[in-house]
């Protein structure tokens, strides 16, 4: 049996490397990299199937350095230190660093990250890690310091229709049949920018039919309907999932979210992922409907932070449960995306008021720095009337409450008894 369509197809050049090109074009960091025979520790941050072990693999290729691989999900401390001693062992006999590849990055935990660290500082490794997730968030700062980040894109399609015409000129067993694409819309939709994910679809369709074959919309669509749970093999609808999960809890289905839940922790979605965006979710969509939300899922990512699997799930299931069940209310989110619309398009230098302003200096204080400000303790309820925009924007109003809700309701109330219906 052949190794799949994504591995026989694996560049290994950069010549042959498609997409990226802000890194690998002319002027690239990385062509940069292999002319001068030198490359520093960095981190691939990036989707899924756009290339980051790809380009790893290259480099070490290309440059001619010993090259040890680490999978953050199968690896642990133990695995860490023995790829390091192996290292040291390997520098000793050669005058180049071995590289050492850590797929998942984001997956290894904090006393794993550490046993890294002084391999790097000492320069016994240089490090490539490649993560799918934000790496100041799940990278620990030291090692982080020592390690440049280069951002990859999702694939476009001009990019994947490249990558199509490769698999079907340059792959032998393509090759010799008789493969056309009338229609390619399907392909790159369902791909979602992932090169992998195009190559295994196309590995599935050409493994359905027998003889020649014409790819249409129709028929991409028939296939893998018919191949879904190979189609969903290791989370490869990992964006739709996650789409589904956050409108379900949006639109108050706790059902629908906890389904999706499963789904994604059952493929083994990383559970830290999923109690980030509901962190997200607490701000964006429950807001100040519902502070205690924000409050409750914090303390779940925290929670699962600490504990991890199988235990994560059920604080997950609660506070997804519980986000689900609030009230709603995107009102901030709608308050800051306006002033910042606002401020982006606003052309005016406007100061700020002369009674806002902290008299730092003693020039400040004589230009009237601070003058006529009044210190709102100082009176009854602990507010006074006072304007707090620049001049040219009094009654400017960016805060509507969503009053379909207890609390904001209340908030609307005390802001009309406040401040006199200005803000209306």
């Amino acid at each position: 049996m052949s190794a799949p369509l994504a591995e026989r197809l694996r560049p290994q050049t950069l010549e042959d490397y498609i997409g990226q090109q802000h890194l690998v074009g002319e002027g690239g960091v990385f062509r940069r990299f292999i002319e001068a025979g030198n490359v520093p520790s960095f981190i691939l941050w990036g989707p899924p199937g756009v290339g980051k072990t790809t380009l790893a693999r290259i480099v070490a290729n290309t440059l001619e350095r010993p090259f040890y691989t680490l999978s953050a999900v199968t690896s642990g401390v133990k695995e860490v230190r023995e790829v390091i001693e192996s290292a040291k062992n390997q520098k000793f006999f050669s005058a180049t660093t071995p590289l050492l590849f850590i797929d998942e990055i984001h997956r290894f935990n904090k006393s794993q990250q550490d046993s890294l660290l002084g391999a790097v500082e000492q320069g016994v490794i240089t490090l490539i890690g490649a993560t799918t997730e934000n790496p100041s968030f799940e990278v620990i700062s030291p090692l982080l310091s020592r390690c440049q980040v280069y951002t990859l894109k999702p694939m476009q399609d001009e990019d994947l229709q490249k990558l199509l015409d490769r698999a079907l000129t340059a792959d032998e067993e393509l090759k010799a049949r008789n493969i056309k694409v009338e229609e390619s819309a399907a392909l790159f939709r369902f791909a979602g920018g992932d090169a992998r994910k195009l190559l295994n679809i196309l590995d599935i369709i050409t493994s359905s039919r027998e003889g020649d074959l014409v790819i249409t919309d129709d028929l991409v669509t028939e296939v893998l309907q018919q191949n879904i749970a190979l189609y969903d093999k290791n989370g490869e609808q990992h964006y739709d999932v996650i789409s589904a999960f956050i409108k379900s809890v949006r639109g108050s289905d706790p059902n629908a979210a906890i389904y999706y839940l499963a789904r994604m922790l059952a493929g083994g979605e990383e559970p830290r992922f999923i109690a980030r965006r509901l962190v997200i979710l607490a701000s964006e969509d429950i807001g100040l409907a519902n502070p205690n939300a924000l409050l409750l899922a914090n303390a779940c990512f925290d929670t699962v932070h600490k504990i991890g699997m199988p235990e994560a799930r059920i604080t997950l299931a609660e506070t997804t449960i519980y986000l689900a069940t609030s009230q709603k209310s995107n009102s901030a989110y709608m308050a800051i995306n306006e002033a910042l619309a606002f401020v982006q398009k606003d052309t005016n230098l406007r100061p700020v008021p002369l009674h806002l302003r902290n008299a730092v200096t003693e020039l400040m204080a004589e230009q009237g720095y601070g003058d006529g400000y009044k210190y709102a303790h100082d009176y009854a309820g602990n507010f006074v009337e006072q304007e707090f925009m620049p001049e040219s924007l009094k009654g400017k109003q960016f805060y509507h409450p969503n009053t379909g809700n207890q609390t904001e309701q209340r908030i609307a109330e005390r802001l009309k008894m406040l401040w006199n219906n200005k803000y209306e």
